[in-house]
């Protein structure tokens, strides 16, 4: 049986979870990204996440199969309890549970950290074609998020113009005299 692990990434993960990425940068439109960033950028890029938010890998039999973390929502003081929620799984682990694995431990460790809302940007086709489907709205949907806003053609890929979606789910309670969120150290 494969043993599966969800765990705190670290910077030696970055060129497994660079490759994930690496694939929805070149042939798809699930990222509006057009160039993968070199190891470097990308690392510094978990490095910046890493000061304040979760970022997980999920693991089977000792492979990083997908990652997720947080980010800001917006960079101002009064949406500290909201974030911004990304995920990648390798293209052949998709459909095996293993998104609502890792999902599921990232919002558990947000929710901790005093986290309220959570939020996922997500491009949207008017079509499905073979760069984007309603793949990633369905998956969330199906974890509880709800559409909030839609925007139409703001993203170009491919030659293609595409929607985006924003997608919402609330996992605190909201009180008039809030607790401030203690940051992922």
């Amino acid at each position: 049986m494969d043993t599966i692990t969800v765990r705190n990434a670290v910077l030696e993960d970055a060129p497994r979870i660079l490759e994930i990425y690496s694939y929805y940068v070149k042939h798809t439109a699930i990222t509006f990204e057009y160039v993968v960033p070199t190891l470097k950028e990308f690392q510094i890029r978990m490095k910046n996440t890493m000061q304040k938010y979760p970022y997980l890998v999920i693991e089977q039999s000792g492979q990083v199969q997908g990652y997720a973390y947080a980010g800001s929502f917006v960079r101002r003081a009064a949406y500290d309890w909201s974030c911004e929620l990304s995920i990648y799984l390798d293209r052949n682990a998709r459909n095996c549970g293993l998104g609502r694995r890792i999902y599921d431990a990232l919002a558990n460790r947000l929710k901790k950290m005093g986290i309220l809302n959570l939020y996922a940007c997500i491009g949207y086709p008017q079509t499905e074609d073979e760069y984007l489907s309603k793949n990633s709205q369905q998956f969330h949907a199906h974890l509880g998020f709800q559409t909030v806003g839609l925007f139409h053609n703001c993203g170009y890929k491919f030659g293609r113009w595409y929607d985006m979606i924003w997608m919402e789910k609330i996992i605190g309670e909201h009180k008039a005299d809030q607790p401030p969120v203690q940051f992922f150290r």
